[in-house]
């Protein structure tokens, strides 16, 4: 018996299967689009070979595959066989949807053919599926959902992780003098602060020492910038986590990337996880001269 999971994006054409897919990728699955079902048993059979520990993968199957509706029944039964748990996720929308998405997006419909009006196509879809719909562990209607609707539905079905860890939050002290960071989402300068670089006995020492970071935010507007700027990333925050956001980079920069700024990030980890708001620390030229 496996438990490694397998979660099956299947449904009709145009219905969101792309946007769940990505969703499971960045929840950590191994994520293939329209494999052949012919393969995925042999691919299971390959996986101690790639992949170390649970084994989560994540597959688009649907009837861009010829004769898919013919063996999608023996597939999944030999799945069982072999002790694994496959999740089906059947994704539809209503005609009116579907149409407007062709119409937008130009593609052609897996089924269209001379003398078939897209709207037949996507109702010969709909009644080729229906056996696999009944089937299915969920089945999900996209036609009023967004983009970050989807996604969210998707996670919350398939994994048990909460929303506040969702998106990893980087903290990154720089120096201006050595170029911004090209992964930054949000910058702040703080050369607006006293630079410790001036004064003699903390030129040599950097912005996690008390004697630097008490010089660099004793100033009477330190606490204002860093109480507000605080608040901003507490709203701001949940609203990324909300649009669907992986990846949070808040960079903070002074002239050498050795003193303010990094006193800055410290500051505001200490207020982050505070208020329970897990980031990682990295200061990326404190070393450098």
């Amino acid at each position: 018996m496996s438990n490694s999971p397998i979660v099956i994006i299947t449904g009709l054409s145009g219905s969101g299967k792309s946007t769940a897919i990505k969703a499971l990728e960045d929840s950590g699955f191994f994520c293939i689009d329209n494999l052949p079902l012919v393969l995925l048993p042999k691919l299971l059979d390959l996986k101690n070979e790639f992949a170390q520990g649970t084994f989560k993968l994540a597959l688009v199957t649907d009837l861009r595959e010829k004769d898919f509706v013919d063996r999608y029944p023996g597939t999944f039964k030999e799945l069982e066989r072999q002790g694994y748990h496959a999740e089906i996720i059947f994704l539809e929308s209503s005609d009116q949807s579907l149409i407007r998405r062709y119409s937008q997006t130009r593609r052609q419909h897996p089924l269209s053919r001379p003398g078939v009006s897209l709207g037949e196509s996507i109702r010969e879809e709909r009644g080729r599926l229906s056996d696999l719909r009944d089937m299915a562990n969920r089945v999900i209607d996209t036609s009023n959902l967004t983009i970050h609707d989807l996604r969210a539905l998707i996670i919350d079905h398939v994994t048990n992780v909460p929303l506040a860890e969702r998106m990893r939050i980087d903290l990154l002290s720089f120096g201006y003098k050595f170029g911004l960071p090209y992964e930054a989402d949000l910058v702040m300068d703080v050369r607006f602060l006293p630079n410790p670089f001036f004064v003699q006995e903390l030129k040599n020492k950097d912005g996690r020492d008390p004697e630097v970071a008490s010089y660099a935010l004793g100033k009477d507007h330190a606490a204002p910038f860093l109480e507000k700027f605080g608040d901003l990333l507490l709203t701001l925050i949940p609203l990324y986590r909300q649009e669907g956001k992986s990846y949070l980079t808040i960079a903070v920069g002074c002239t050498g990337g050795r003193h303010r700024s990094v006193a800055v990030t410290e500051s505001l980890a200490d207020f982050l996880h505070r208020n329970n708001i897990r980031v990682f620390l990295k200061h990326r030229d404190i070393d450098k001269e």
